[in-house]
């Protein structure tokens, strides 16, 4: 899939040299050049030459929190800590959404009342405009784990109110039971209890410990740290047996529309967040592979019908996009046959950054044998050019459009881009180390 020029950059094992080359073509063709707002967020994508009908000119909470880490990861502290402010921002602007639920006065099945998870970037508002299904836990997890990660490493200093709002995310998550809450999780779609998203409840309230127990770190008065150990502790704990009950599945619920016996949601619990142990890694990995991987990536999962064969022809630009949570009938019925899921190019460049980590700690050539297959899967995915979608840019996913496998107009997707970027990093330490 991707321009002939960096097929022949591929190599089954890099040297450092190899690498820059890669590096070099990409940087050449502002492959991994981000779009960033005013407010220092990213748009989910920069949508070069498109509408805005799609909605990716908003930004995700999730999509963000990956694109920041990625800046982290590159050493790019300023652009990192720049997101974690602006959703800190965003969440205490909007408190009164934590407090309610919190509190009671607000009923979380009405996922309306929930702290959202897309909004304007430009003007850190919420989008009043829209039905959203904002019941992602996940999502708000994944900004508790990165703002508390990017505390403990003295990226930024944390405001009163910073903190304050920080304190919100686990009181909101004892509030919703989010162990056995059911919400929409990664893909925003029919609400079950996900694996996926307990497990970043759990990286994020476990990141929160480790912040409150730094006793470099000044904290207001009125977060005294021995209460907050001994609920966090225990909030995580129940999480952490959820995991143990649904793992290595998405979801174990008796419903046919719910039960998910695998995926690419779980890969993401290996990389970044490492929250489950080597054994279940080596099984979320091995079912994703047999259930999930696909020629150019891997399918979300399996019945997976966003962008289902021919999607933008036989939907309006309005359409593709909208909130199915509720309707997933009315999609679902788009995928004619198992196997024609679009797949997607997030998750490889994360199972090869999760197998750089695997060699730094075991030193195994398998490990980095697997690491290489995967960011050269990775590579392969940078759409090569046609009249829909430019050259040289991180696809969101390649679906079947007249048979063939195309990228979707969502290029570049920033999440992709961050992912590949990371995936890079961690080749560049791997080749640093001895064979």
């Amino acid at each position: 899939m991707a321009p002939r020029l960096l097929i022949e950059l591929l190599r089954d094992s890099y040297s450092a040299d190899d690498l820059r080359r890669v590096q070099a073509m990409l940087d050449e063709h502002d492959t991994l050049a981000f779009a960033r707002l005013r407010t220092g967020l990213f748009s989910a994508a920069t949508v070069e030459g498109a509408d805005r009908s799609s909605g990716y000119h908003y930004v995700w909470s999730r999509d963000n929190v990956y694109v920041g880490r990625a800046h982290f990861v590159a050493g790019k502290m300023q652009e990192a800590a720049d997101v974690a402010r602006a959703l800190l921002t965003f969440y205490a602007k909007y408190r009164s959404r934590f407090d309610a639920i919190i509190s009671g006065a607000a009923d979380p099945n009405d996922v309306s009342q929930r702290p959202h998870v897309r909004f304007d970037g430009e003007t850190l508002t919420e989008i009043t405009s829209q039905r959203w299904s904002h019941a992602q836990n996940d999502a708000i997890g994944y900004v508790l784990w990165y703002c508390a990660t990017l505390l403990s490493h003295g990226v930024f200093q944390a405001t009163t109110t910073e903190w304050e709002t920080l304190w919100l995310f686990p009181a909101y998550f004892k509030a919703i039971r989010y162990w056995e809450d059911q919400d929409s999780g990664h893909w925003e779609e029919v609400r079950k209890i996900s694996a996926s998203s307990i497990g970043v409840v759990v990286a994020g309230l476990d990141a929160w410990l480790r912040l409150v127990r730094d006793e470099r770190m000044a904290r207001p008065d009125a977060l005294n740290r021995r209460d907050i150990e001994e609920s966090t502790t225990e909030l995580a704990a129940r999480g952490t047996r959820a995991l143990d009950d649904i793992l290595p599945s998405e979801c174990i619920q008796d419903s046919r529309r719910q039960r998910r016996p695998s995926d690419a949601a779980l890969l993401f619990l290996l990389y970044p967040l490492r929250v489950v142990a080597e054994e279940m890694e080596d099984q979320i990995i091995a079912n994703c592979e047999r259930d999930l991987k696909g020629e150019i990536g891997f399918r979300r999962y399996n019945g997976d019908s966003y962008w289902a064969p021919d999607y933008d022809i036989k939907l309006s630009p309005q359409d593709r996009t909208r909130d199915f949570s509720e309707d997933m009938e009315t999609r679902d019925a788009l995928l004619p046959h198992a196997g024609q899921e679009a797949q997607w190019g997030i998750f490889d460049a994360i199972v090869s950054a999760h197998f750089g980590l695997r060699y730094a700690r075991s030193g195994n050539a398998h490990d980095r044998e697997r690491q290489t297959e995967y960011l050269n899967r990775a590579l392969r995915q940078i759409t090569t050019g046609d009249e829909r979608t430019p050259p040289w840019r991180c696809a969101e996913l390649y679906y079947l459009r007249r048979g063939v496998y195309v990228p979707n107009p969502h290029v570049p997707l920033q999440w992709a881009q961050a992912n590949l970027l990371v995936a890079l990093n961690a080749m560049r330490e791997t080749i640093k180390r001895p064979s």
